[in-house]
């Protein structure tokens, strides 16, 4: 008779055993730990069969980094230490966001406004996003209207045309919605988005929509640590969008770029160097076809953005010089949005820390700051590197790194 899997809150367990049943719940070897964390596969082995004891805090954060786990009790087994370097603190709007999400259209007497008349609001908000420093204040505003008013267009269409059109609006608003949402402590509310927003592209019929709730969608895998389940959106959204490679349509041809690179992000997870740097290349050769001064509004996809593409895939392979290298051709300057720009020099500041370049990383921290202080303050990569120079012996890098830290709200009690 099989016996069942233990539970990793059993007190008795030890350190090694709660992390290889963490390490196996992900579906991940070994290497693939090893290398996410910069140890060797012997040293994840050691430490799960006990030869090693509990690695330092350091350590311990990078462990919860790669597995995904969001108190540290979860792999120690001591009192609860809930780590918010995945979910951000929560914004103080993410309750009006939910309550929009949450409400039923069919209950509202207000008569729907045109489609064409959402899909206006729609590309300002878009416009808003890339624009502000503070785009996730800018979101939290505009976005409870647009959900309410948008959900309503949907419920009212009384033919099959305008019903199509509001429903692309709808997944549209839906794909704005998971960037306010990613990242705070709102899993929930993701997922429900991130499934309505599918359904709601099926609905429309309309490819651009498919593709874009399709991305997110895989993103949402990726990051839940179901790498297969990212794997099947990705394959099946390639093969529908490849029907439409030889169309005129700009936006369907990014979408489909940017679902490229993201099949390369997941294979750099897995440390599957050549299908990684394969993918980058297919979305290189999609973008050099698109018009110079392209941008996709939802994924950033574009020529100016595969630089930066190629810094995340040198990272995520964990190649400390390649990282460093690709870091500094791709400037941050050429991407117009701040949020992406931001996110950009954070992976940045990843690969310099990567190379054991600590003063460079927090140099490039600090810039990401300046673009957008609301996507370095959610970003949980860049709440990493400076939780773990507070621990620095070296003062000045330590005062540093506090400096930061205190910017960031990560010293507000």
């Amino acid at each position: 008779m099989p016996q069942p899997t233990p539970d990793p809150a059993d007190a008795a367990l030890t350190f090694g055993q709660r992390l290889k049943i963490q390490r196996t719940r992900r579906g991940m070897t070994r290497d693939v730990l090893a290398g996410l964390v910069g140890k060797s596969a012997s040293w994840v082995k050691a430490v799960e069969t006990g030869r090693l004891q509990t690695p330092k805090l350091a350590i311990l954060l990078r462990l919860a980094e790669a597995l995904r786990v969001r108190d540290l009790a979860q792999l120690t087994g001591d009192q609860s230490m809930p780590i918010s370097l995945f979910t951000g603190p929560g914004h103080p709007r993410l309750p009006q966001v939910r309550a929009a999400i949450n409400a039923l259209p069919a209950l509202s007497p207000r008569e729907a406004p045109p489609v064409a008349h959402l899909r206006a609001r729609l590309d300002q908000a878009w416009s808003a996003r890339h624009s502000s420093p503070h785009h996730r204040e800018v979101l939290g505003q505009l976005l409870p209207a647009l959900i309410e008013d948008a959900q309503l267009a949907a419920h009212q269409a009384d033919d099959r045309t305008t019903r199509r059109a509001a429903q692309a609006i709808l997944a549209e608003v839906y794909a704005l919605s998971q960037f306010f949402i990613a990242y705070q402590p709102a899993q929930d509310l993701l997922w429900r988005v991130a499934e309505r927003g599918m359904i709601a592209a099926h609905d429309s019929g309309d490819m651009h929509a498919i593709g874009v709730a399709a991305w997110l969608m895989a993103q949402a895998h990726r990051d839940a640590g179901d790498w297969d389940a990212a794997d099947v959106v990705t394959s099946h959204s390639l093969e529908l969008l490849g029907r439409y490679a030889d169309s005129d349509a700009v936006n369907v041809a990014a979408i489909r770029g940017a679902m490229l690179f993201e099949d390369g992000y997941t294979a750099a997870r897995r440390g599957e160097i050549g299908t990684a740097w394969g993918r980058w290349d297919a979305a290189n050769e999609v973008a050099a076809r698109l018009p110079g001064d392209y941008y996709h509004p939802v994924t950033s996809f574009s020529q100016a953005i595969m630089g930066a593409h190629a810094v995340t895939i040198a990272v995520e392979l964990r190649a400390g010089g390649e990282s460093v290298r690709q870091a500094a051709r791709a400037a941050s300057t050429q991407i117009p949005s701040r949020p992406r720009r931001a996110r950009h020099e954070i992976e940045q500041a990843r690969a310099y820390y990567l190379d054991a370049q600590p003063e460079a990383a927090l140099s490039v921290l600090e810039a990401a700051h300046e673009a957008a202080p609301e996507t370095i303050r959610f970003n949980g990569y860049a709440r990493r590197i400076v939780l773990e120079e507070l621990d620095e012996r070296d003062g000045r890098r330590q005062r540093r790194a506090s400096e930061l830290a205190d910017r960031l709200g990560l010293l507000t009690v």
